[in-house]
């Protein structure tokens, strides 16, 4: 059997490095914008059922979307409407990195309007 020769191995750590390290740098990365998606739509959730609240007590229309857009991500778009007894809250969001994706965070809060809940409760 012959000995290991030191000088034909020589390099190989440089380049497994090279290409490694670039592969981990971009999963890093991939992680990171995970989690501000996560963390978008957690704001995107609280803003549409603090919105969808508001609307439910009959609050004004102003206030429910001034309230909504506080809780919501910075330029999302937010929407408020009413079908029947119920209201419906949508917020729409980007998430904060890589804007060249065509990825939003859309999230949605339906709830009771007040007057049909004691109407209903009222009934026997």
């Amino acid at each position: 059997m012959r000995p290991c020769e030191r000088g034909a191995d020589r390099g190989f750590v440089t380049a497994e490095s090279a290409v490694v390290l670039p592969v981990l740098v971009l999963f890093a990365l991939a992680l990171v914008w995970a989690l501000l998606v996560a963390a978008v739509r957690i704001q995107c959730v609280d803003a549409a059922r603090t919105g969808a609240r508001a609307a439910a007590r009959q609050d004004p229309p102003d206030a429910v979307l001034e309230v909504t857009r506080a809780a919501a991500p910075s330029g999302a778009e937010v929407t408020v409407g009413r079908s029947g007894d119920q209201v419906r809250v949508v917020v729409v969001a980007r998430p904060p990195a890589l804007h060249g994706l065509p990825f939003e965070v859309r999230e949605e809060a339906v709830a009771w309007a007040e007057e049909t809940v004691e109407s209903v409760e009222a009934d026997p």
